[in-house]
């Protein structure tokens, strides 16, 4: 590792620790010309993850775009943003345990709305109308029926 004081290549490593999160390695080193210390984070080089949307483009996989939309959905709901985030961790790893590197949205939005149902069932309609682009009320009252007879389901159970 290059010092940012003095630029040498040669450093050794003071500490070595787990990041808080558990995907990386901070390292402490020290400069062994001018004696500088330095941070530094290893982590695994992952292949990124590309979505396939349905005009066939593709694109990086950002769950910051996955956390938007549930925001949208939860406004002015009783939907904590640490269930949000949860949300999102969900689906990061579902898509993650496929062990594909192209991934379509329409799965994604699938895994959102599932999650999504269990934690708000108007921000779940709410997703659901924006993401399956209801063009009528039939198909919107449609989607009620499904969630009022899995509520029944569930009650009844």
């Amino acid at each position: 590792m290059r010092c940012q004081k003095c630029g040498n290549n040669h450093s050794k490593v003071v500490d070595s620790r787990q990041s808080e999160d558990g995907r990386a390695i901070r390292r402490r080193r020290e400069c062994e010309e001018c004696g500088e210390r330095f941070t530094t984070f290893e982590r695994i080089e992952a292949t990124p993850l590309l979505v396939v949307k349905k005009n066939g483009t593709r694109e990086e996989f950002k769950r910051e775009k996955i956390l938007n939309g549930l925001i949208r959905s939860a406004e002015k709901r009783p939907v904590a943003m640490e269930d949000m985030e949860k949300i999102v961790d969900h689906i990061e790893q579902r898509v993650a345990a496929l062990g594909k590197s192209e991934v379509p949205t329409d799965l994604i939005g699938e895994y959102v709305m599932e999650d999504l149902a269990e934690l708000d069932e108007i921000s779940y309609i709410r997703f659901a109308s924006v993401y399956r682009e209801f063009k009528d009320m039939s198909v919107f009252l449609r989607e009620l029926e499904d969630i009022v007879k899995k509520a029944k389901r569930s009650n009844d159970k």
